[in-house]
């Protein structure tokens, strides 16, 4: 096992120098902390670094997605008893973009929802979080239909030809490929209706909705293929690796694979 290495706020700087976030950039951020190694200062350290790296011109994007606001029948409680999934449907508080916590979004991505000056959309399942000079245009009106598609914070940030950066987490996790699988034609592409506990004038509703059904299984292979291109920069940071990348070269390379390869 590789020995867990110190990481300090100038070595996170030093890093995203490497990989090129520079001012006025508006960068998507996926983070694992804990593959960093120790890193002082924690998610803080994280958030700050970033800020500081795109300025106040910049914008900075992170997922911070509810997906347990989902009905419990599609699986998301696969860990609690069956038995209790209709009790936790009806009990289930209502999506509140102030409080509601994120789901395996991380560390990083749950201190930064809250952070001073953040930006969060409405989606009960699929938000993101924003800050800085495109956060509102990014957050605003996030469809509950159009989670991941052309009209969605993922495809604001493709038209403001925006980046993805990688920080010790892989391709599975780059939220930025279901923009392709919107845009790609495959045989096996189709549409599933979630439901979501939402408020409407106060009232805690389930509201259902038609989407794109998320698949993501081939996420790895499509970014070891895009790796290939020589497009994404990398940085080592303590027992982690930062990979950087034009979110519009990635998204349209994906939607030739997708179309290539799926069934």
């Amino acid at each position: 096992m590789e020995k867990r290495k110190l990481v300090i706020p100038d070595d996170i700087k030093a890093a995203l120098k490497e990989v090129g976030v520079k001012k006025g950039q508006v960068v998507m951020v996926h983070t694992s902390l804990r593959s960093l190694g120790y890193v002082c200062g924690g998610a803080q350290s994280v958030i700050e670094t970033l800020l500081e790296g795109v300025g106040e011109e910049g914008t900075i994007m992170m997922p911070t997605q509810s997906w347990k606001n989902l009905d419990p029948k599609t699986g998301v409680y696969w860990q609690e008893p069956k038995e209790w999934w209709s009790v936790i449907r009806e009990n289930i508080p209502a999506y509140d973009k102030r409080i509601t916590p994120t789901n395996t979004m991380g560390t990083v991505a749950e201190m930064f929802r809250q952070w001073s000056g953040t930006l969060r959309s409405d989606h009960p399942a699929r938000s993101v979080a924003a800050w800085g000079r495109y956060a509102q245009y990014l957050t605003e009106n996030h469809d509950l239909s159009d989670i991941f598609g052309d009209s969605s914070p993922i495809g604001r940030l493709y038209e403001l030809d925006g980046y993805v950066l990688l920080i010790g987490v892989g391709y599975d996790k780059n939220t930025s490929l279901h923009l392709a699988d919107v845009r790609a034609d495959y045989p096996g592409k189709h549409t599933v209706i979630e439901s979501s506990a939402i408020q409407i004038n106060g009232q805690r509703i389930w509201k259902s909705y038609e989407t794109l059904a998320v698949d993501g299984e081939d996420f790895s292979a499509i970014g070891e293929a895009f790796e290939q291109t020589g497009q994404v920069c990398h940085a080592l940071l303590g027992n982690g690796i930062l990979s950087m990348m034009r979110q519009r070269a990635l998204v349209d390379f994906a939607v030739k694979w997708i179309e290539e390869n799926r069934k």
